[in-house]
């Protein structure tokens, strides 16, 4: 295809608006432009087909259309759970137990550890934050603790499962790994890591505490009133699913899709309301990622330089190797662009599970490097609680490396 256009600046035009991208990717943005990553990504994309790289067609066979789909259905199911209330309920139910400081920390490391492993991690930090940073105000305890450590519990309880965050989905789609072999090697390091999480935020020494805890609460937004039957019909429908992942080989996509069409019949929730929760800039930022790796595969650039690390005995798939670069990568562009570029050149379920704990477990590292850790702080700071990049680096610095240190005994096992 490129020879028809004149090769070498086609070539030259694609591997520029991949660097731009990914350099969008790093910076969250691109300079003096209001762009977040989404807008970069799509516009690389409509770049990509823009330059004659790709056909509409093309561009439209780029996209891993069953990853899309498992994602959106996901994104319903967890608009359901929000919107009856059922993470802000259980979050007030353990907030509630009478526990001394360390057993009630434990208590929501594993819940939202839990909950990540099923639902989204960002909804779960959504939906758990508001909760908790009132919780502190109110106890007078160190906020630090409890709103990094559920930060970095949803993040480690999400790489138990391929559904529990959007690189899992994408690594379990494109590989067609199997659920129960995945959660059968995933599980123990996930749980092995959030006791790692709660034993270093109860026995580590910590300085005073320079977070300043406001006098009240305050009320900026409304939380979901609970709502017993609807937060009961979204539990029905993803308990189903994860049985039938489980113990069948039905496709994932269409089997959640199901699931989400059930959910959108309702007599209480609007459908438009429901789709308000879908995280549309997600399913963007993947699109136009897809459309761009795709353009840059063909270039055969990508594949040189896989081949020059084999030839220096760099093997790609190999946990070492993979486990490196995959860490770095996370940190560098993000998780779901870094795995989007490792992916096609890895071919084994095993490189497939050590690349899906790594890229998840390494967004801890950084309060940029994961979603999730932002939405904590940015619901923390509109209570009140200041949280910077130093106080986050402090807990993740130290739970990422024994995370990783824990997987990576795992897998020499």
């Amino acid at each position: 295809m490129f020879a028809t256009v004149g090769s070498h600046p086609l070539e030259t035009a694609i591997v520029g608006i991949f660097a731009v991208v990914y350099l969008g990717m790093f910076l969250g943005g691109l300079p003096k432009l209001k762009l977040d990553r989404s807008g970069v990504a799509l516009l690389g994309g409509i770049a990509i087909v823009g330059i004659g790289a790709m056909s509409t067609e093309e561009a439209a066979r780029a996209v891993h259309l069953p990853t899309i789909l498992l994602l959106f259905a996901f994104m319903v199911v967890s608009a359901q759970m929000r919107l009856g209330g059922f993470y802000t309920e259980v979050t007030r139910r353990v907030a509630a137990l009478p526990l001394t400081e360390p057993w009630l920390l434990g208590a929501l490391i594993f819940v939202a550890g839990a909950l990540s492993a099923v639902f989204s991690n960002d909804i779960v930090c959504l939906a758990m934050t508001p909760v908790v940073a009132r919780l502190c105000i109110e106890r007078r305890l160190d906020p630090v603790p409890f709103l990094v450590g559920l930060a970095c519990a949803a993040n480690i309880g999400s790489a138990a499962t391929l559904i529990g965050n959007p690189q899992n989905m994408l690594i379990g789609s494109m590989l067609q790994l199997h659920f129960a072999d995945y959660l059968r090697q995933a599980l123990p390091p996930v749980v092995l890591g959030l006791f790692a999480l709660w034993a270093w935020l109860v026995f580590a020494p910590r300085g005073q505490s320079t977070v300043k805890i406001p006098d009240i609460a305050v009320d900026r937004e409304i939380l979901p009133v609970f709502d017993r039957l609807q937060s009961a019909k979204g539990l029905t429908v993803a308990a189903c699913l994860l049985f039938i992942f489980l113990f069948t080989d039905w496709p994932r996509e269409v089997v959640a899709l199901v699931g989400a069409g059930v959910l959108l019949l309702s007599r209480r929730f609007h459908s438009s309301h429901v789709m308000g929760f879908v995280d549309w800039e997600l399913l963007v930022l993947f699109v136009g990622l897809f459309v761009v790796n795709h353009a840059f595969q063909q270039t055969g650039l990508a594949a040189a330089a896989v081949a020059w690390l084999t030839a220096h005995g760099i093997h790609l798939g190999d946990t070492g190797p993979l486990f490196a670069i995959g860490v770095a990568l996370s940190n560098l562009v993000s998780n779901v662009p870094a795995v989007m570029l490792l992916l096609p050149h890895l071919q084994t379920p095993d490189a497939g599970v050590t690349l899906a704990l790594v890229s998840t477990l390494a967004g801890n590292l950084l309060l940029i490097g994961s979603i999730a850790n932002l939405i904590v702080v940015d619901l923390a700071g509109k209570q009140g609680i200041a949280i910077d990049w130093r106080q986050h680096l402090a807990i993740g610095l130290p739970v990422t490396l024994l995370t990783l240190g824990i997987v990576l005994g795992w897998l020499a096992i």
